[in-house]
Parts: structure tokens; sequence; C-alpha cells
């Protein structure tokens, strides 16, 4: 079996990108979908970092933990 060529790789990475975006944004997406794609993110080196007008800000404004900010 030969191996892959990069275009065919890179193919492959952007459709499995879309694919789980398009899960996720649908609404249809089942934990294992979520698992997928932190970890397809953790292994390209995405990280997102937490602000007031993110989702990701906006989960942590609801977990109970207090911060450095609180004490």
């Amino acid at each position: 079996m030969s191996k892959a060529t990069t275009a065919a790789m890179e193919a492959l990475h952007g459709a499995l990108a879309l694919a789980l975006a398009n899960k996720i944004a649908s609404g249809e997406a089942t934990a294992a979908d979520l698992a997928v794609a932190r970890q397809f993110l953790k292994d390209n080196g995405i990280d997102a970092v937490p602000t007031d007008s993110n989702g990701l800000g906006k989960l942590a404004a609801q977990l109970p933990f207090q911060t450095d900010d609180d004490e």
C-alpha cells in the first residue's frame, strides 16, 4: 500500500474538522463527538484563552470555583 500524499492528508484533516464543526453547530453532537473534537484540537496544538466575550469565558463564569481575583 502506498503512502497518502500530503494533499490527501490535508483534505482528510479539513474534512474531519468541518464534519466535527457541523455536528457541534447542529446541536446533534454526542459526548463522544465532543471528546473527539477536544482531542483533535489538542493534537493540533489549538487552545483558547477565556475572555468575557467568548464561550470559554462564559462557561468559566458559571463554574463555582474561586479564582485568584476572588481572594
